[in-house]
C-alpha cells in the first residue's frame, strides 16, 4: 500500500536475488514496514540442459545463468516497487541486495562477464554457475583429500569438507576443462558483489561469501603451495583471479551510480550497502541475531544460519566465521541442498492424473491435496523412510554425489505416502543438523524458520515434533529482501548497527507451533531408522549411491544423453511451493 507517513520518514530499498527470479521491497527505516515489492523472473532461469546461445548440450549436475537476467531485475522489479510503494523516490537513502551462494563467474578486471564477449559466448564454463551446480565434485574431493593429507587448519572450520558449490572447487573445475577461459578470467567473482559493482561502480568482496564459500580465514586464503599442489597453474589463483579488498556486512560499498540510478529511478549517490547472501541476510530479518538462534531459510533448499559466541569445529557445517551474519559473533552455515526441490519433483513426475483431477475438483494445488492427505494419517501409518538427498547431501555429510532413497514401498504405497515420508525427511535432515551442534558444543536455543515453505503450517508442525522443540517464524512474506533493506538502512547511517536495527525493522513471531510430545515419541522411533539410513548409505556402510552416480555417467557419456531428470521444469514446480525463497 502506499506509504502515508509524514515527509520525515526515510525509507530503503531491498533487492533479493533468487535462484529463478529476483524480487524487490520498499521499506521504511523506523518500523521496517514494507510498502511495495515487485518480483521479475529470471528470462533463462536456471540452465541446466542447454547453452542458450549453440543448444549445446549441458552435461550432468551443470547449473548456469545468464547475468542479464539479474540486470533486468534492477531495470524492472526496483521502478515498479518504488512506483507501487507511494514514496517519494528521494526520501530513499539506500539499497541492499543479497544472492544465492555459491554463484559465482568469470569476468575481465572491469567485471564484463566473459559469457558476454563474443568470443565465450558459446563456452560454458564463461558462463555464471549457479550455486546448485555441482559438476565440480571430483575437484572438491581432491581439495578435501590434499587439504586433510597436509593438515591445513582452514578445512576443520567447515566442518571437515569443501563442497563443491563453492569458489575453489568451481574454479579449480574451470582451469582443468577449460583453460582458455581460465586464462581469460581477470576476476572470479560472487554474484552476491557482482551486482554491487554495477550499482556502484566499486568491486569488493563481501566478508560472507569470502568465508564461507570463498576459504577466506583469519585474514588469509590457502596458501600458494597448497594450491600448487593442486594443480601447478593454480598456484596463483588467489593473487590473480581472487584477492581483492572485503567489506564488512552492513559498511557502505559506494553510492549509487548515474547509470545505475536509471535503472532502478532511485537517487543517485545514496548507499549501496556491502552484498551478502540469502540466508544470512535474512536473519536481521527474522530478529535471529542473538548466540543460539538458528534460522532455516526453506525454500528450494534450505540454509541453516546460526550467530554464537562459541567457536567450535562442528562436523560437516559449511563454515563458521566471524562476523559472518552479524558483527562480534561467530555466524555458523549449514544446509540441505534440496527440499521445495525434492516436493516439486515428486509432484512433477510421482503423482498420477486422477490426483491432479481431483486437486481441481476441490478448486486447490496439488500440493495442498497431498498435504491434506498426508495430515491425515498418523505418523509411521505409511510404513516409509526416506533419505532427503536428491540434490545431494550438503550437510552434514558434505557429499552431492548422494542420491534419494525411500525405503519400505510396497504395492499398498500410495502417492500421499510417499510425499509424506519425503516431508519428514527433511525434517530429519534438519534434526541431524542441530543434533550435530549440539554435540560439538554449540547450543541451539531457538530455532526459527523463513522462506517459502513454512506457509505449509502442516509441514512445520512436523518440524516440531521432529526437532521436538518449538518453531518461531518470521513475519514476512519477503525475508532476504527485507532483511536486505535492513543492511542498507544500516550502511546508510540510520541505525547504528545490524542488532539495532533488527530490533526495530525485523518481524518474527515466537512459537508458533508447539512439539506434540506423542507425535514425537513417534518420530523417535522412524528417526532411529532414518540416522541407520544416513549412516549405511552416507558414511561408507555401503557405496551403491556412488556407484550408481558413476554408471550414470558413464552412460551419458557414452550416449549423450543427460536424462529428463536434468530438466529444469521440476524446478519451475518447486517454485510455485516455495516462492523462490532459495538458499
Amino acid at each position: 500500500m502506499p506509504d502515508t507517513a509524514g515527509p520525515a520518514d526515510t525509507h530503503v530499498v531491498g533487492v533479493d536475488f533468487g535462484t529463478l527470479s529476483g524480487r524487490a521491497v520498499v521499506v521504511r527505516v523506523s518500523d521496517g514496514a514494507e510498502l511495495a515489492s515487485a518480483v521479475h523472473p529470471y528470462e533463462h532461469a536456471v540452465v541446466e540442459r542447454t547453452l542458450p546461445a549453440t543448444g549445446e548440450q549441458l552435461p550432468p549436475d551443470w547449473a548456469l545463468q545468464m547475468p542479464g537476467d539479474w540486470v533486468q531485475v534492477l531495470k524492472t522489479a526496483v521502478p515498479e516497487a518504488l512506483a507501487a510503494s507511494g514514496v517519494d523516490p528521494a526520501s530513499v537513502v539506500g539499497i541492499g541486495t543479497d544472492f544465492t551462494a555459491c554463484t559465482v563467474l568469470p569476468t575481465t578486471a572491469d567485471g564484463t562477464p566473459l559469457c558476454d564477449l563474443p568470443q565465450f559466448a558459446d563456452r560454458r564454463h564463461a558462463h555464471p554457475k549457479l550455486w546448485k551446480h555441482h559438476a565440480a565434485q571430483p575437484h572438491a574431493d581432491r581439495i578435501n583429500a590434499l587439504a586433510e593429507e597436509r593438515g591445513e587448519t582452514w578445512l576443520s572450520r567447515y566442518g571437515g569438507k569443501i563442497s563443491s558449490e563453492w569458489e575453489f572447487a568451481k574454479a579449480l573445475q574451470l582451469l582443468e576443462e577449460d583453460p582458455e577461459v581460465y586464462a581469460a578470467t581477470e576476476r572470479w567473482v560472487e554474484a552476491a558483489d557482482w551486482i554491487i559493482w554495477q550499482l556502484c561502480g566499486t568491486y569488493l568482496r563481501n566478508a560472507c561469501t569470502a568465508g564461507y564459500k570463498g576459504i577466506y580465514q583469519d585474514g588469509h586464503y590457502p596458501s600458494r603451495d597448497y594450491l600448487a599442489a593442486l594443480n601447478p597453474a593454480f598456484e596463483t589463483f588467489v593473487e590473480d583471479k581472487l584477492e581483492h579488498p572485503i567489506g564488512q556486512l552492513g559498511e557502505r560499498a559506494g553510492g549509487l551510480t548515474a547509470e545505475a540510478a536509471a535503472w532502478t529511478g532511485l537517487p543517485a549517490g545514496i548507499a549501496v550497502a556491502v552484498g551478502n547472501v540469502d540466508a544470512h541476510v535474512t536473519a536481521p530479518a527474522a530478529q535471529a541475531t542473538e548466540p543460539g538462534q538458528m534460522l532455516a531459510v526453506m525454500g528450494t533448499s534450505t540454509c541453516h544460519v546460526m550467530p554464537s559466541d562459541r567457536l567450535a569445529d562442528v562436523p560437516g557445517m559449511c563454515g563458521v566465521v566471524e562476523g559472518g551474519i552479524v558483527p562480534g559473533l561467530y555466524g555458523y552455515e549449514a544446509g540441505q541442498s534440496a527440499v521445495g526441490d525434492i516436493f516439486g519433483w515428486f509432484v512433477e513426475y510421482g503423482v498420477p492424473a486422477s490426483y491432479r483431477d481431483a486437486a481441481e475438483a476441490k478448486g486447490i494445488g496439488l500440493h495442498e491435496h497431498l498435504t491434506e492427505l498426508a495430515a491425515a494419517q498418523e505418523v509411521g501409518e505409511h510404513g516409509l523412510v526416506a533419505l532427503d538427498w536428491h540434490g545431494g547431501n550438503r550437510s552434514v555429510l558434505v557429499d552431492a554425489e548422494l542420491s534419494g532413497v525411500v525405503l519400505g514401498q510396497t504395492l499398498a504405497t500410495r502417492p500421499e505416502d510417499t510425499y509424506r515420508a519425503l516431508l519428514e525427511a527433511t525434517a530429519f535432515g534438519t534434526r541431524t543438523i542441530i543434533e550435530a551442534f549440539e554435540s560439538a558444543g554449540v547450543p541451539v536455543t531457538e530455532f526459527v524458520v523463513a522462506g517459502g515453505l513454512p506457509k505449509n503450517t502442516f509441514l512445520m508442525q512436523v518440524y516440531a515434533d521432529v526437532c521436538r522443540r518449538p518453531l518461531s517464524v518470521i513475519d514476512s512474506q519477503q525475508g532476504p529482501a527485507l532483511g536486505s533493506a535492513i543492511y542498507a538502512a544500516v550502511a546508510a547511517g540510520a541505525h547504528p548497527d545490524v542488532t539495532t536495527a533488527a530490533r526495530a525493522m525485523g518481524k518474527v513471531r515466537r512459537n508458533v507451533y508447539v512439539p506434540d510430545e506423542q507425535r514425537a515419541d513417534a518420530y523417535d522411533a522412524l528417526y532411529a531408522e532414518y540416522l541407520a539410513l544416513h549412516d549405511h548409505f552416507g558414511r561408507g556402510g555401503n557405496d551403491v549411491l556412488h556407484r550408481l552416480r558413476a554408471l550414470r555417467r558413464a552412460a551419458v557419456q557414452r550416449t549423450g544423453h543427460p536424462g529428463a531428470a536434468e530438466g529444469h521444469d521440476v524446478e519451475t514446480t518447486s517454485a510455485a511451493l516455495t516462492e523462490e525463497q532459495s538458499a
